[in-house]
Protein backbone atom coordinates (compact mmCIF):
# COMPACT_ATOMS: atom_id res chain seq x y z
CA UNK A 1 0.00 0.00 0.00
CA UNK A 2 1.34 3.42 -0.95
CA UNK A 3 2.99 5.47 1.85
CA UNK A 4 2.40 2.72 4.43
CA UNK A 5 5.82 3.01 6.07
CA UNK A 6 5.85 6.83 6.00
CA UNK A 7 2.31 7.00 7.42
CA UNK A 8 3.21 4.63 10.27
CA UNK A 9 6.25 6.71 11.24
CA UNK A 10 4.41 10.02 11.10
CA UNK A 11 1.51 8.57 13.11
CA UNK A 12 3.96 7.54 15.84
CA UNK A 13 5.43 11.06 15.95
CA UNK A 14 1.94 12.60 16.16
CA UNK A 15 0.93 10.18 18.93
CA UNK A 16 3.79 11.47 21.08
CA UNK A 17 2.84 15.10 20.36
CA UNK A 18 -0.81 14.53 21.26
CA UNK A 19 0.13 12.88 24.56
CA UNK A 20 1.81 16.05 25.83
CA UNK A 21 -0.38 18.68 27.48
CA UNK A 22 2.15 21.44 26.88
CA UNK A 23 4.94 21.56 24.32
CA UNK A 24 8.39 23.04 24.72
CA UNK A 25 10.49 24.27 21.83
CA UNK A 26 12.67 21.19 22.37
CA UNK A 27 9.63 18.88 22.06
CA UNK A 28 8.81 20.41 18.66
CA UNK A 29 12.41 20.19 17.43
CA UNK A 30 12.66 16.53 18.54
CA UNK A 31 9.39 15.67 16.77
CA UNK A 32 10.48 17.43 13.59
CA UNK A 33 13.79 15.54 13.60
CA UNK A 34 11.77 12.32 13.48
CA UNK A 35 9.55 13.74 10.72
CA UNK A 36 12.70 14.69 8.80
CA UNK A 37 14.11 11.15 9.06
CA UNK A 38 10.79 9.62 8.01
CA UNK A 39 10.63 11.86 4.91
CA UNK A 40 14.24 11.12 3.93
CA UNK A 41 13.62 7.38 4.31
CA UNK A 42 10.55 7.82 2.06
CA UNK A 43 12.98 9.07 -0.61
CA UNK A 44 11.89 12.71 -0.49
CA UNK A 45 14.54 15.07 -1.89
CA UNK A 46 16.97 16.28 0.83
CA UNK A 47 16.61 19.88 -0.32
CA UNK A 48 12.80 19.62 -0.21
CA UNK A 49 12.88 18.04 3.28
CA UNK A 50 15.18 20.79 4.58
CA UNK A 51 12.88 23.55 3.30
CA UNK A 52 9.78 21.74 4.56
CA UNK A 53 11.12 21.23 8.11
CA UNK A 54 12.29 24.85 8.25
CA UNK A 55 8.83 26.13 7.21
CA UNK A 56 7.06 23.89 9.77
CA UNK A 57 9.47 24.78 12.57
CA UNK A 58 9.15 28.53 12.00
CA UNK A 59 5.36 28.27 12.32
CA UNK A 60 5.27 25.61 15.03
CA UNK A 61 7.41 27.37 17.63
CA UNK A 62 5.41 30.59 17.31
CA UNK A 63 3.78 31.99 20.47
CA UNK A 64 0.20 31.14 19.40
CA UNK A 65 1.01 27.46 18.97
CA UNK A 66 3.09 26.95 22.09
CA UNK A 67 0.59 28.65 24.43
CA UNK A 68 -2.53 27.27 22.72
CA UNK A 69 -5.02 24.88 24.29
CA UNK A 70 -3.88 21.93 22.15
CA UNK A 71 -0.34 22.62 20.88
CA UNK A 72 0.25 19.02 19.68
CA UNK A 73 -2.83 19.19 17.44
CA UNK A 74 -1.73 22.60 16.14
CA UNK A 75 1.70 21.26 15.13
CA UNK A 76 0.02 18.37 13.26
CA UNK A 77 -2.25 20.92 11.52
CA UNK A 78 0.82 22.92 10.44
CA UNK A 79 2.56 19.77 9.10
CA UNK A 80 -0.59 19.00 7.10
CA UNK A 81 -0.85 22.53 5.68
CA UNK A 82 2.83 22.68 4.72
CA UNK A 83 2.60 19.25 3.06
CA UNK A 84 -0.35 20.48 0.97
CA UNK A 85 1.69 23.57 -0.02
CA UNK A 86 4.63 21.31 -0.93
CA UNK A 87 2.47 19.31 -3.37
CA UNK A 88 0.94 22.34 -5.04
CA UNK A 89 -1.94 23.56 -2.82
CA UNK A 90 -4.54 23.50 -5.60
CA UNK A 91 -5.73 20.78 -7.96
CA UNK A 92 -4.52 21.43 -11.51
CA UNK A 93 -6.71 20.55 -14.48
CA UNK A 94 -5.42 19.75 -17.98
CA UNK A 95 -6.19 22.84 -20.05
CA UNK A 96 -8.69 21.97 -22.79
CA UNK A 97 -9.79 24.39 -25.53
CA UNK A 98 -13.49 25.25 -25.68
CA UNK A 99 -16.06 23.75 -28.07
CA UNK A 100 -14.79 22.04 -31.21
CA UNK A 101 -11.29 23.54 -31.09
CA UNK A 102 -8.73 20.72 -31.06
CA UNK A 103 -6.51 20.34 -28.02
CA UNK A 104 -3.29 18.43 -28.75
CA UNK A 105 -1.73 16.59 -25.80
CA UNK A 106 1.70 14.97 -26.08
CA UNK A 107 2.44 12.12 -23.67
CA UNK A 108 6.08 11.50 -22.79
CA UNK A 109 7.99 9.19 -20.45
CA UNK A 110 10.48 6.38 -20.05
CA UNK A 111 9.72 2.76 -20.92
CA UNK A 112 8.13 0.82 -18.09
CA UNK A 113 6.39 3.80 -16.50
CA UNK A 114 3.02 2.77 -17.97
CA UNK A 115 2.77 5.61 -20.50
CA UNK A 116 0.74 3.79 -23.18
CA UNK A 117 -1.79 2.43 -20.67
CA UNK A 118 -2.03 5.84 -18.98
CA UNK A 119 -2.62 7.47 -22.39
CA UNK A 120 -5.68 5.23 -22.89
CA UNK A 121 -6.83 5.88 -19.30
CA UNK A 122 -6.67 9.62 -19.94
CA UNK A 123 -8.67 9.26 -23.17
CA UNK A 124 -11.34 7.43 -21.16
CA UNK A 125 -11.45 10.32 -18.67
CA UNK A 126 -11.99 12.86 -21.46
CA UNK A 127 -14.65 10.70 -23.07
CA UNK A 128 -16.56 10.44 -19.78
CA UNK A 129 -16.74 14.25 -19.58
CA UNK A 130 -18.23 14.57 -23.07
CA UNK A 131 -15.02 15.22 -25.03
CA UNK A 132 -14.29 13.40 -28.29
CA UNK A 133 -10.72 12.07 -27.95
CA UNK A 134 -8.52 10.49 -30.64
CA UNK A 135 -5.43 8.46 -29.72
CA UNK A 136 -2.41 8.70 -32.03
CA UNK A 137 0.17 5.87 -32.09
CA UNK A 138 3.49 7.73 -32.47
CA UNK A 139 5.71 5.08 -30.83
CA UNK A 140 7.23 3.35 -33.85
CA UNK A 141 10.14 1.66 -32.05
CA UNK A 142 8.52 -0.73 -29.58
CA UNK A 143 6.80 -3.46 -31.65
CA UNK A 144 3.93 -4.00 -29.22
CA UNK A 145 3.26 -0.31 -28.52
CA UNK A 146 0.83 0.29 -31.41
CA UNK A 147 -1.08 -2.95 -30.77
CA UNK A 148 -1.24 -2.21 -27.03
CA UNK A 149 -2.67 1.26 -27.69
CA UNK A 150 -5.20 -0.17 -30.16
CA UNK A 151 -6.36 -2.82 -27.68
CA UNK A 152 -6.71 -0.30 -24.86
CA UNK A 153 -8.40 2.20 -27.17
CA UNK A 154 -10.94 -0.45 -28.15
CA UNK A 155 -11.70 -1.18 -24.48
CA UNK A 156 -12.25 2.55 -23.86
CA UNK A 157 -14.34 2.96 -27.01
CA UNK A 158 -11.82 5.48 -28.37
CA UNK A 159 -10.45 5.43 -31.93
CA UNK A 160 -6.70 4.95 -32.40
CA UNK A 161 -5.03 6.61 -35.38
CA UNK A 162 -2.03 4.53 -36.56
CA UNK A 163 0.21 4.51 -39.65
CA UNK A 164 2.38 1.52 -38.74
CA UNK A 165 6.02 1.65 -37.67
CA UNK A 166 7.63 2.87 -40.90
CA UNK A 167 6.45 6.49 -40.77
CA UNK A 168 8.16 9.39 -38.99
CA UNK A 169 6.41 10.22 -35.65
CA UNK A 170 6.13 13.89 -36.70
CA UNK A 171 4.21 12.87 -39.84
CA UNK A 172 1.95 10.57 -37.81
CA UNK A 173 1.17 13.42 -35.40
CA UNK A 174 0.36 15.79 -38.29
CA UNK A 175 -1.85 13.23 -40.01
CA UNK A 176 -3.65 12.41 -36.73
CA UNK A 177 -4.54 16.08 -36.20
CA UNK A 178 -5.79 16.32 -39.79
CA UNK A 179 -7.87 13.17 -39.22
CA UNK A 180 -9.30 14.74 -36.04
CA UNK A 181 -10.32 17.89 -37.95
CA UNK A 182 -12.10 15.85 -40.61
CA UNK A 183 -13.87 13.53 -38.17
CA UNK A 184 -15.10 15.87 -35.45
CA UNK A 185 -12.61 14.95 -32.69
CA UNK A 186 -11.64 17.73 -30.26
CA UNK A 187 -8.81 16.12 -28.24
CA UNK A 188 -5.78 14.42 -29.85
CA UNK A 189 -3.48 12.48 -27.51
CA UNK A 190 -0.07 11.60 -28.95
CA UNK A 191 1.50 8.46 -27.47
CA UNK A 192 5.20 9.06 -28.12
CA UNK A 193 8.12 6.64 -27.81
CA UNK A 194 9.78 5.92 -24.50
CA UNK A 195 13.34 4.73 -23.92
CA UNK A 196 14.98 2.74 -21.15
CA UNK A 197 16.80 5.92 -20.12
CA UNK A 198 16.87 9.57 -21.15
CA UNK A 199 18.89 10.03 -24.35
CA UNK A 200 19.40 12.74 -26.95
CA UNK A 201 17.43 10.93 -29.69
CA UNK A 202 14.28 10.75 -27.59
CA UNK A 203 14.50 14.40 -26.54
CA UNK A 204 15.18 15.45 -30.13
CA UNK A 205 12.13 13.58 -31.40
CA UNK A 206 9.86 15.19 -28.80
CA UNK A 207 11.25 18.63 -29.62
CA UNK A 208 10.67 18.03 -33.34
CA UNK A 209 7.04 17.11 -32.71
CA UNK A 210 6.58 20.29 -30.70
CA UNK A 211 8.26 22.37 -33.43
CA UNK A 212 6.16 20.88 -36.25
CA UNK A 213 2.83 20.53 -34.43
CA UNK A 214 1.07 22.92 -32.07
CA UNK A 215 1.17 20.91 -28.84
CA UNK A 216 -1.08 22.48 -26.21
CA UNK A 217 -0.07 20.29 -23.26
CA UNK A 218 2.97 18.09 -22.71
CA UNK A 219 2.36 15.53 -19.97
CA UNK A 220 5.08 13.39 -18.46
CA UNK A 221 4.26 9.92 -17.12
CA UNK A 222 6.56 8.73 -14.33
CA UNK A 223 6.68 5.63 -12.13
CA UNK A 224 6.07 6.59 -8.47
CA UNK A 225 7.93 3.47 -7.31
CA UNK A 226 11.23 4.84 -8.64
CA UNK A 227 11.22 7.57 -5.97
CA UNK A 228 13.86 10.24 -6.52
CA UNK A 229 14.56 8.92 -10.03
CA UNK A 230 11.02 9.99 -10.96
CA UNK A 231 11.76 13.48 -9.66
CA UNK A 232 15.05 13.66 -11.59
CA UNK A 233 13.31 12.46 -14.78
CA UNK A 234 10.66 15.19 -14.35
CA UNK A 235 13.32 17.85 -13.89
CA UNK A 236 15.29 16.71 -16.97
CA UNK A 237 12.24 16.42 -19.25
CA UNK A 238 11.09 19.87 -18.18
CA UNK A 239 14.53 21.39 -18.84
CA UNK A 240 14.93 19.74 -22.27
CA UNK A 241 11.41 19.58 -23.72
CA UNK A 242 9.21 21.55 -21.36
CA UNK A 243 6.32 19.84 -19.59
CA UNK A 244 2.99 21.16 -18.28
CA UNK A 245 2.28 18.48 -15.72
CA UNK A 246 2.99 14.98 -14.45
CA UNK A 247 0.98 11.78 -14.07
CA UNK A 248 2.32 9.45 -11.37
CA UNK A 249 1.70 5.75 -12.02
CA UNK A 250 1.82 2.71 -9.70
CA UNK A 251 0.69 4.69 -6.67
CA UNK A 252 -1.13 1.56 -5.50
CA UNK A 253 2.21 -0.25 -5.17
CA UNK A 254 4.76 -0.19 -2.36
CA UNK A 255 5.85 3.35 -3.14
CA UNK A 256 7.67 5.28 -0.43
CA UNK A 257 6.02 8.56 -1.38
CA UNK A 258 9.12 10.57 -2.27
CA UNK A 259 8.03 11.34 -5.83
CA UNK A 260 4.59 12.65 -4.86
CA UNK A 261 6.09 14.91 -2.23
CA UNK A 262 9.03 16.19 -4.29
CA UNK A 263 7.97 16.63 -7.94
CA UNK A 264 6.17 19.97 -7.64
CA UNK A 265 8.86 21.48 -5.41
CA UNK A 266 11.76 20.34 -7.63
CA UNK A 267 10.34 20.68 -11.16
CA UNK A 268 7.79 23.40 -10.50
CA UNK A 269 5.22 21.32 -12.43
CA UNK A 270 2.00 19.98 -10.88
CA UNK A 271 0.91 16.37 -10.51
CA UNK A 272 -2.30 16.07 -12.56
CA UNK A 273 -3.39 12.47 -12.00
CA UNK A 274 -2.24 9.36 -10.16
CA UNK A 275 -2.54 5.80 -11.47
CA UNK A 276 -4.00 3.60 -8.71
CA UNK A 277 -4.17 0.21 -10.47
CA UNK A 278 -3.97 -1.71 -13.73
CA UNK A 279 -7.60 -1.30 -14.79
CA UNK A 280 -8.29 1.38 -17.41
CA UNK A 281 -10.56 3.14 -14.92
CA UNK A 282 -7.82 3.36 -12.26
CA UNK A 283 -6.76 6.97 -12.85
CA UNK A 284 -7.56 9.48 -10.12
CA UNK A 285 -7.33 13.26 -10.19
CA UNK A 286 -4.56 14.47 -7.88
CA UNK A 287 -5.76 16.53 -4.92
CA UNK A 288 -2.80 17.80 -2.81
CA UNK A 289 -4.99 18.18 0.31
CA UNK A 290 -6.41 14.66 0.02
CA UNK A 291 -2.97 13.16 -0.65
CA UNK A 292 -1.52 14.93 2.41
CA UNK A 293 -4.42 13.59 4.46
CA UNK A 294 -3.71 10.03 3.26
CA UNK A 295 0.02 10.35 3.96
CA UNK A 296 -0.62 11.64 7.48
CA UNK A 297 -3.03 8.76 8.20
CA UNK A 298 -6.10 11.00 8.34
CA UNK A 299 -7.94 9.13 5.58
CA UNK A 300 -9.52 10.49 2.39
CA UNK A 301 -13.27 10.49 2.83
CA UNK A 302 -13.97 12.76 -0.17
CA UNK A 303 -12.26 10.36 -2.60
CA UNK A 304 -14.11 7.46 -0.98
CA UNK A 305 -17.48 9.20 -1.51
CA UNK A 306 -16.58 9.94 -5.16
CA UNK A 307 -15.56 6.32 -5.73
CA UNK A 308 -18.88 5.17 -4.26
CA UNK A 309 -20.82 7.61 -6.44
CA UNK A 310 -18.96 6.50 -9.57
CA UNK A 311 -19.29 2.78 -8.94
CA UNK A 312 -22.63 2.32 -7.22
CA UNK A 313 -25.94 2.44 -9.01
CA UNK A 314 -28.34 4.62 -6.97
CA UNK A 315 -31.44 2.54 -7.75
CA UNK A 316 -29.61 -0.68 -6.87
CA UNK A 317 -28.39 0.90 -3.61
CA UNK A 318 -31.95 1.86 -2.62
CA UNK A 319 -33.23 -1.59 -3.56
CA UNK A 320 -30.43 -3.20 -1.52
CA UNK A 321 -31.26 -0.98 1.47
CA UNK A 322 -34.87 -2.18 1.48
CA UNK A 323 -33.77 -5.82 1.21
CA UNK A 324 -31.30 -5.36 4.06
CA UNK A 325 -33.94 -3.82 6.31
CA UNK A 326 -36.25 -6.77 5.72
CA UNK A 327 -33.41 -9.35 5.64
CA UNK A 328 -34.65 -10.47 2.23
CA UNK A 329 -31.38 -10.29 0.34
CA UNK A 330 -29.98 -13.36 -1.36
CA UNK A 331 -26.68 -14.51 -2.80
CA UNK A 332 -27.11 -12.39 -5.96
CA UNK A 333 -27.14 -9.30 -3.73
CA UNK A 334 -24.12 -10.67 -1.86
CA UNK A 335 -22.31 -11.07 -5.20
CA UNK A 336 -23.34 -7.56 -6.26
CA UNK A 337 -21.90 -6.05 -3.08
CA UNK A 338 -18.61 -7.93 -3.63
CA UNK A 339 -18.44 -6.57 -7.20
CA UNK A 340 -19.11 -3.04 -5.96
CA UNK A 341 -16.28 -3.37 -3.47
CA UNK A 342 -14.01 -4.75 -6.20
CA UNK A 343 -14.86 -1.79 -8.47
CA UNK A 344 -13.86 0.57 -5.69
CA UNK A 345 -10.40 -0.99 -5.50
CA UNK A 346 -11.06 -3.72 -2.94
CA UNK A 347 -11.77 -3.65 0.79
CA UNK A 348 -8.22 -2.72 1.83
CA UNK A 349 -8.30 0.29 -0.52
CA UNK A 350 -11.65 1.44 0.93
CA UNK A 351 -10.49 0.98 4.55
CA UNK A 352 -7.26 2.85 3.81
CA UNK A 353 -9.32 5.96 2.97
CA UNK A 354 -11.08 5.98 6.35
CA UNK A 355 -9.69 8.34 9.03
CA UNK A 356 -7.43 6.66 11.57
CA UNK A 357 -7.02 3.44 9.58
CA UNK A 358 -3.58 4.18 8.12
CA UNK A 359 -1.48 2.70 10.91
CA UNK A 360 -3.86 -0.27 11.38
CA UNK A 361 -3.72 -1.42 7.76
CA UNK A 362 -0.86 -3.89 8.32
CA UNK A 363 -3.02 -5.88 10.74
CA UNK A 364 -6.14 -5.60 8.56
CA UNK A 365 -4.33 -6.51 5.31
CA UNK A 366 -3.38 -9.83 6.89
CA UNK A 367 -7.04 -10.53 7.62
CA UNK A 368 -8.25 -9.75 4.08
CA UNK A 369 -7.91 -12.84 1.93
CA UNK A 370 -8.51 -11.93 -1.74
CA UNK A 371 -8.34 -15.64 -2.72
CA UNK A 372 -11.10 -16.37 -0.23
CA UNK A 373 -13.24 -13.67 -1.89
CA UNK A 374 -12.64 -15.35 -5.27
CA UNK A 375 -13.67 -18.75 -3.82
CA UNK A 376 -16.89 -17.23 -2.44
CA UNK A 377 -17.63 -15.79 -5.86
CA UNK A 378 -17.07 -19.21 -7.48
CA UNK A 379 -19.40 -20.86 -4.94
CA UNK A 380 -22.21 -18.35 -5.62
CA UNK A 381 -21.79 -18.69 -9.40
CA UNK A 382 -22.13 -22.48 -9.03
CA UNK A 383 -25.64 -22.05 -7.58
CA UNK A 384 -28.79 -22.03 -9.69
CA UNK A 385 -30.71 -18.71 -9.96
CA UNK A 386 -33.38 -20.12 -7.59
CA UNK A 387 -30.76 -21.10 -5.00
CA UNK A 388 -29.13 -17.67 -5.18
CA UNK A 389 -32.51 -15.97 -4.70
CA UNK A 390 -33.58 -18.29 -1.86
CA UNK A 391 -30.65 -19.56 0.29
CA UNK A 392 -33.12 -21.65 2.37
CA UNK A 393 -33.22 -24.16 -0.51
CA UNK A 394 -29.65 -25.24 0.13
CA UNK A 395 -29.85 -28.81 1.45
CA UNK A 396 -26.87 -31.18 1.65
CA UNK A 397 -27.18 -32.61 -1.89
CA UNK A 398 -27.39 -29.13 -3.40
CA UNK A 399 -24.34 -28.01 -1.39
CA UNK A 400 -22.38 -31.06 -2.61
CA UNK A 401 -23.22 -30.19 -6.22
CA UNK A 402 -22.20 -26.52 -5.65
CA UNK A 403 -18.91 -27.55 -4.02
CA UNK A 404 -18.08 -29.77 -6.99
CA UNK A 405 -18.96 -27.00 -9.48
CA UNK A 406 -16.82 -24.43 -7.64
CA UNK A 407 -13.92 -26.83 -7.16
CA UNK A 408 -13.92 -26.48 -3.35
CA UNK A 409 -14.55 -28.72 -0.34
CA UNK A 410 -18.08 -29.04 1.03
CA UNK A 411 -16.81 -27.44 4.27
CA UNK A 412 -16.05 -24.22 2.32
CA UNK A 413 -19.66 -24.06 1.08
CA UNK A 414 -21.01 -24.72 4.58
CA UNK A 415 -18.77 -22.04 6.07
CA UNK A 416 -19.83 -19.43 3.52
CA UNK A 417 -23.55 -20.22 3.93
CA UNK A 418 -23.15 -19.93 7.72
CA UNK A 419 -21.36 -16.55 7.40
CA UNK A 420 -24.09 -15.37 5.06
CA UNK A 421 -26.84 -16.35 7.50
CA UNK A 422 -25.02 -14.61 10.39
CA UNK A 423 -24.66 -11.45 8.29
CA UNK A 424 -28.36 -11.58 7.40
CA UNK A 425 -29.37 -11.86 11.08
CA UNK A 426 -27.05 -9.02 12.09
CA UNK A 427 -28.40 -6.72 9.36
CA UNK A 428 -31.97 -7.44 10.40
CA UNK A 429 -31.11 -6.31 13.92
CA UNK A 430 -29.37 -3.15 12.66
CA UNK A 431 -31.31 -1.99 9.58
CA UNK A 432 -29.78 1.49 9.41
CA UNK A 433 -26.19 0.30 9.59
CA UNK A 434 -25.69 -0.79 6.00
CA UNK A 435 -27.09 2.06 3.96
CA UNK A 436 -28.28 5.59 4.64
CA UNK A 437 -30.96 7.62 2.97
CA UNK A 438 -30.43 8.79 -0.56
CA UNK A 439 -28.68 5.76 -2.04
CA UNK A 440 -25.37 7.25 -3.15
CA UNK A 441 -24.97 9.45 -0.10
CA UNK A 442 -25.69 6.44 2.07
CA UNK A 443 -22.51 4.86 0.76
CA UNK A 444 -21.89 1.23 -0.04
CA UNK A 445 -22.55 -2.22 1.32
CA UNK A 446 -19.85 -4.39 2.81
CA UNK A 447 -20.17 -8.01 1.63
CA UNK A 448 -19.59 -9.52 5.10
Amino acid sequence: MAFESLTDKLQNVFKKLRSKGRLTEEDVKTALKEVKMALLEADVSFKVVKQFIKAVQERAIGQDVMTGLNPGQMVIKIVNEEMVTLMGSETTEIMIKPGNEITVIMMAGLQGAGKTTTTAKLAGKFKSTGKRPLLAACDIYRPAAILQLQQNGEKQGVEVFAMGDKQNPVNIAKAAIEHAKNNNYNVVILDTAGRLHIDEDMMQELMEIKEQVQVDQTILVVDAMTGQDAVNVSEMFNAKVGIDGVILTKMDGDTRGGAALSIKAVSGKPILYVGMGEKLSDLEQFYPDRMASRILGMGDVMSLIEKAQANIDEDKAKEMEQKLKKAQFGFDDYLESMNQMKNMGGLSNVLNMLPGMGNKMKDIDGMIDEKDMARKEAIILSMTPKERANPDLLNISRKQRIAKGAGVDLSEVNRMVKQFEQARKMMKQMPGMMGGKGGKRGGFKLPF
